[in-house]
């Protein structure tokens, strides 16, 4: 647990601050596990219920992005506490673009069952990459929560699995549309869909990094795994 401040009041904020980040990373764990769901039963009652939260989550990334300033600008944190804050507002970021992908997998969904063609499409890669993005997005927020940084670095594995079944669905789409070129509207939607999988992905690993940044004050973007892990690890 990060150490208490002199100022109860900076520590009040924080604790706010990071209660509605938490909030906000469940509500996009619930739009990700409703529209896997939706794809799995072709449920329309799920798709229009993650389209409409769209709005709730792109009121929570402005009000917590404005309270992040807000708290910047009158308690002027230095530091790990600066870096806190900024790794929230960074966070929320990735967090709502996440949401967004929940919403293109449920919109696409709704594509596939009106067409109705594409229903039948064996999309087991996809939903196991559901399943993987899921778990990774929730490790991810449990890592932030904790500034846990060795569970941040094991993130990165986890996301090349997902990149991996993503690879493997691309390779099966031309077999289906030869096959069936009926089923070439819905296999560009599945393409999507496993697109928007992928890119969840990619955010929860963003989250992890910002945990390791968060830590050791080191900005990890854009570097090797194993340098990743290093900075992780290191005491």
């Amino acid at each position: 647990m990060p150490d208490k401040h002199i100022s109860s009041g900076f520590d009040a904020d924080l604790e706010h601050l990071s209660l509605r980040f938490f909030e906000m990373g469940g509500l996009v764990e619930s739009q990700l596990n409703d529209a896997m769901e939706a794809l799995s039963r072709f449920d329309m009652g799920l798709v229009e219920k993650v389209v409409d939260e769209e709005h709730r989550l792109n009121a929570m990334e402005v009000e917590i992005d404005a309270e992040c300033g807000n708290i910047i600008a009158r308690r002027q944190p230095a530091a790990s506490d600066l870096r806190r804050l900024m790794a929230i507002s960074k966070g929320i970021t990735n967090l709502e673009r996440a949401g967004d992908e929940a919403r293109k997998i449920a919109k696409r969904t709704r594509r596939i069952a009106d067409d109705g063609v594409g229903r039948n499409v064996n999309t087991a890669e996809i939903q196991s990459s559901g399943q993987m993005a899921a778990t990774i997005l929730h490790h991810a927020l449990a890592a932030f929560a904790r500034l846990d940084t060795v569970a941040a670095a094991r993130i990165m594995r986890e996301d090349e699995a997902i990149d991996d079944l993503y690879r493997a669905f691309v390779r099966k789409l031309p077999t289906y549309m030869a096959e069936n070129p009926r089923l070439i509207a819905s296999a560009l939607d599945y393409l999507f869909i496993a697109s928007a999988i992928e890119r969840i992905g990619d955010h929860a690993k963003n989250l992890a990094e910002l945990v390791i940044y968060v830590v050791k004050g080191t900005d990890v973007r854009h570097v090797s795994r194993e340098r990743l892990e290093r900075e992780a690890l290191d005491d």
